[in-house]
Formats: C-alpha cells, sequence, structure tokens
C-alpha cells in the first residue's frame, strides 16, 4: 500500500478515533483499575488500528486479511469491555452509548475492508 498508505483509509481514521477516544473515557476509571479493565480496554482499543497498520505493511491480500481478523478480534473485546466498564459503574450511560456507536461503526467499516480483500 505504501509508506502511511494506511492513513488514507476511513477505517484506519475511524478506529484511531475510538482508541483515541477510550484513551481519553479511561482517564476517569477507578485508580484500582489501570492494570485491570482500564489496561485492558486501552490495549485492545489501540490494537484495532495497530493490526490494520500491520496488515497494510505486509505483502499480500492473505496477510492483510489475517491481521484485520486480529483486528476484528479486537474490536468484539472492545465491545464487551464497554459492556462491562457500563455495568460496573465505569463509564457512564451516555459515554458509553457514544463510543459504542463509534465502535459500531468502526466494525462495519473493517467488515467491509475485510470482505473487500
Amino acid at each position: 500500500m505504501g509508506e502511511a498508505g494506511y492513513k488514507k483509509l476511513i477505517v484506519w481514521q475511524k478506529a484511531n478515533d475510538l482508541a483515541k477516544e477510550v484513551y481519553i473515557a479511561t482517564k476517569c476509571f477507578p485508580k484500582e483499575e489501570l492494570f485491570g479493565v482500564n489496561s485492558q480496554l486501552r490495549r485492545a482499543a489501540l490494537s484495532v488500528p495497530l493490526n490494520i497498520v500491520e496488515g497494510c505493511a505486509r505483502r499480500g491480500k492473505n496477510e492483510l486479511k489475517y491481521f484485520l481478523s486480529i483486528a476484528l478480534g479486537s474490536l468484539t473485546e472492545v465491545e464487551y469491555l464497554f459492556d462491562f466498564s457500563l455495568e460496573m459503574g465505569f463509564l457512564k450511560k451516555d459515554l458509553y452509548q457514544k463510543l459504542s456507536e463509534l465502535r459500531s461503526e468502526v466494525g462495519k467499516l473493517l467488515w467491509g475492508f475485510y470482505k473487500s480483500c
């Protein structure tokens, strides 16, 4: 895809936005969750754009699809962790809704990108 060609991809841009929003949202999580849900949610959210980047840097569609499938798995982790965080009171309902809508948008774009490969 060429050097930094991933930056032109809407799916990467939205995944990057999701990761940034997760980092902002988790700043207010309880301190005792720093190495628990906070860390896990941040790593899962960051894994989505990172795997898009890595897949785009590889040669061949099979390798790209492999990394996109990892990104899809990480996005599912994010979905569960949003639900868990809401249930535990770490996320307020309005922020949960905003993050979930962005996660859903990323999911649709990512699935479409995966199927197009």
